[in-house]
């Protein structure tokens, strides 16, 4: 994820808050005196660069509201030179995960009729003589959402193709596998993209790649916890409040006083090492963090007794997954 340092708030709407980092003011003035010979007037440019703002927008709403369709969290999205980000958090499983990302490139999708038609019927009327920069600017924004469509459907972690094929491989090979081929090819179009940076000697092609680079380093390594998490056995007699998942039996969360990895549910949310016990523990599959009472307790002739109340109450601190 882009640095959220730096931004402030533009809107909000649908419970969704619309941010901007200050950069995007740099880039778009360099980008609109860079193209100030295509129209007449250099507020035609400023006209064009607002579109693209707006296409980048709908395009991450589109995430947002889909993830929410799915039962998942999206309140907040940023806009930052290099396009946009939706903070979503879906839930894990393959089909939220899908929709949720293939939902931004539908919007762009969506788009191109309007946009197709809007061309067509300026044509129609006369436009291309009598008002040629509003011509132009209508075939230039079709051109913008075809282009966005077409970059992020590549097949590139961390594109929103690169993630539709993670979401995919997910029915066949699970979370872990799926993100690790999904960032396996994602490296490999990463170099074919700083292979084109250096040909066309483009700046924004370069950071662009530098930016995936990190993005499928970091899944890569995120791969390999998944993978080591997905071969522990569940503990069937607990149930995340959130989204049903069991949890894993082993030493996969933290102490949040000490640091010390330790498995809450066999240790009644106390940790070893400092003594501590824990009020709230995170779901390693939702991430979200719920009150130790709140996880069902299913007597199955194994595991853990039922977390007490009073033990419950009493408990300070918040463990998280490692």
């Amino acid at each position: 994820m882009p640095p959220r340092k730096g931004t402030f708030r533009l809107f909000r709407l649908a419970g969704i808050d619309v941010y901007l980092h200050w950069w995007w003011f740099l880039v778009a003035l360099y980008e609109i005196q860079g193209r100030s010979g295509q129209y007449s007037s250099i507020a035609w440019n400023a006209a064009e660069y607002l579109a693209l703002f707006l296409i980048v927008l709908t395009h991450e709403f589109g995430h947002a509201l889909a993830c929410r369709q799915v039962g998942g969290q999206a309140n907040r999205i940023m806009l930052w030179p290099l396009g946009g980000v939706a903070y979503v958090n879906p839930p894990e499983r393959a089909g939220a995960q899908l929709w949720s990302i293939a939902a931004g490139p539908l919007v762009n999708v969506v788009l191109i009729p309007v946009f197709i038609g809007a061309v067509y019927i300026a044509g129609m009327i006369g436009l291309p003589s009598s008002l040629p920069d509003a011509y132009l600017l209508l075939k230039s924004v079709l051109y913008i959402d075809v282009g966005l469509l077409v970059f992020n459907i590549l097949p590139i972690y961390p594109l929103d193709g690169g993630q539709i094929l993670r979401s995919l491989l997910w029915f066949v090979l699970g979370r872990g596998r799926s993100l690790m081929v999904a960032t396996v090819f994602g490296l490999l179009g990463v170099v074919a993209l700083v292979a084109f940076a250096v040909y066309s000697q483009s700046l924004w092609t370069g950071l662009i790649a530098v930016y995936m680079l990190m993005n499928c380093w970091n899944g890569l390594r995120y791969s390999l916890s998944l993978m080591k998490l997905d071969k522990l056995p569940r503990r069937q007699e607990y149930t995340c409040p959130n989204c049903g998942a069991h949890p894993p039996a082993g030493a996969v969360w933290k102490c949040d006083r000490c640091t010390e990895a330790f498995d809450p549910f066999a240790s009644g949310m106390q940790c070893p090492l400092c003594g501590v016990t824990h009020a709230n523990t995170m779901c390693v599959d939702c991430h979200s963090m719920s009150p130790a009472a709140a996880w069902t307790h299913r007597s199955t002739g194994f595991g853990p007794p039922p977390l007490a109340p009073s033990a419950v109450a009493e408990s300070t601190g918040t463990v998280n997954a490692g």
